[in-house]
């Protein structure tokens, strides 16, 4: 929201808000466009008949004062896609949907334009290198590239947010059941996705993951009003700990690695084709890509050890990570530790779909902040419903982040890696500092 708030100011239009609690980054960057909001909180003043529009963010709850107020006075209120939308109707729009990877994949498209020197606009849920904030809105760029999570729109909108897009092109890049509080079946996570191939522009096009089954399924279901682009992983070699990707004979290294990678790589590689760039063009320009924040981000490294951050929650994208990190250093035995975090994953019930998915870590941990169930208003379960879960005899489990800090600090990590992921922050830990630590020590 508040790189919308940017946005919107940049583009001239005058621009207030609201909220409870405004946290770095976001309020530094407010107050650097004087959009920071004078008081924290909602008060129903803010809200005057002069509004042309009202954009409601999904932490407002559906009482909210100043919501309530808006709806009095008859003002226009627009969803986050919704506005989006509004902003970009006679643009051509690039939406990029999927379980996993759409962040990258938005990202990486972003970047080969950037190189190109190409005039787009965007919306991503990521920070990338050479781009000072996550959306740009513009009257004069011809295009734009979305990252359409299926996400609610609203708390008075519950449409996920990639069904307001209306693409003339449409990525898929897999579908793994996800946020379970809102979509409680699977069947009804996937109905998502078939809605929102449906939404996709007539004559436009689709491209999709062909390796995931239930992508493919959910394709050729579909009846042929779009363009239907499949990709699968691209030709490539791991030479010395780095990726290099083959194309008309030529190799190109890559600064970011994994099989998904790859894959997002090669959705990317397709939707830009589809605007108009070579395939020497697009493989020079992802040579330079260095990833998303928070997506496989190397923390610190030395000459036998590497510590990496990423995103990663959901059992799929676990798995892809972990895997990632082990075959594209094979010879060094690796600790994987995941936070459950979210709604889903610590949903009692969900659990089991992460069954196998840290069998390739070495040293398997999860970690489960004591205080989070308390914090979500969720009911805490014994941590051998968790190692049951996961079908991992080797699997450790903590739920104190002292104690866990003081067991990856007791690892000598010469010839090891080490991997975080999460969501949420691992309880405070400084995991900067933590991979410092480990680097120097070893």
């Amino acid at each position: 929201m508040h790189n919308l708030a940017i946005a919107l100011a940049k583009k001239g239009y005058q621009v207030t808000g609201s909220d409870d609690a405004i946290f770095e980054p976001s309020s530094s960057r407010l107050k650097a466009h004087n959009l920071l909001p004078k008081t924290m909180g909602w008060n129903e003043d803010n809200i005057t008949p002069d509004l042309d529009a009202v954009i409601l963010g999904m932490h407002a709850r559906a009482d909210n004062p100043e919501l309530l107020k808006a709806q009095s006075l008859g003002l226009k209120i627009y969803s986050y896609p919704e506005y989006i939308y509004e902003q970009s109707k006679q643009k051509l729009r690039v939406v990029v949907g999927g379980s996993h990877g759409k962040t990258t994949i938005t990202s990486m498209i972003m970047h080969v334009l950037h190189v190109l020197n190409r005039d787009f606009d965007y919306m991503v849920g990521a920070q990338l290198e050479g781009f000072d904030t996550m959306v740009r809105l513009t009257d004069e760029a011809p295009l734009i590239v979305i990252e359409g999570d299926e996400y609610l729109s609203s708390p008075i909108d519950h449409r996920p947010k990639f069904h307001l897009y209306k693409a003339d092109i449409g990525v898929i890049s897999g579908i793994a059941w996800d946020h379970i509080n809102v979509f409680p079946t699977f069947e009804n996570y996937v109905q998502q996705f078939q809605i929102f191939i449906a939404t996709i522009n007539q004559n436009g096009c689709l491209v999709y993951n062909e390796e995931d089954n239930i992508v493919n399924k959910v394709v050729s279901d579909f009846e042929d009003k779009v363009k239907k682009i499949a990709y699968h992983s691209p030709q490539n070699t791991i030479r010395n700990g780095r990726t290099y990707i083959s194309s008309n004979g030529q190799d190109y290294p890559l600064k970011v690695f994994g099989k998904h990678n790859l894959q997002n790589i090669e959705a990317a590689h397709q939707v830009c084709r589809l605007l108009s760039i070579s395939d020497e063009e697009f493989y020079k320009a992802i040579s330079s890509f260095k990833g998303a924040a928070r997506r496989l981000e190397l923390l610190a490294e030395n000459s036998f050890t590497a510590v990496y951050k990423d995103f990663a929650h959901s059992p799929s994208k676990l798995k892809a990570t972990v895997e990632a990190v082990k075959k594209q250093f094979p010879e060094r035995e690796l600790t994987a530790v995941i936070e459950l975090h979210t709604f889903s994953s610590l949903n009692e019930n969900f659990l089991n779909e992460y069954s196998g998915s840290m069998d390739i870590a070495d040293i398997p941990v999860v970690f489960i902040d004591k205080r989070t169930f308390e914090l979500k208003k969720m009911p805490e379960y014994h941590e051998s419903v968790v190692l049951k879960a996961f079908g991992n005899k080797k699997l450790k489990f903590f739920n104190d982040p002292e104690i866990l800090d003081g067991f990856l600090s007791s690892i000598n990590y010469k010839g090891k890696n080490l991997l975080l992921m999460s969501s949420g922050n691992f309880g405070g830990l400084n995991l900067k500092e933590i991979a410092e630590k480990i680097v120097h020590k070893n």
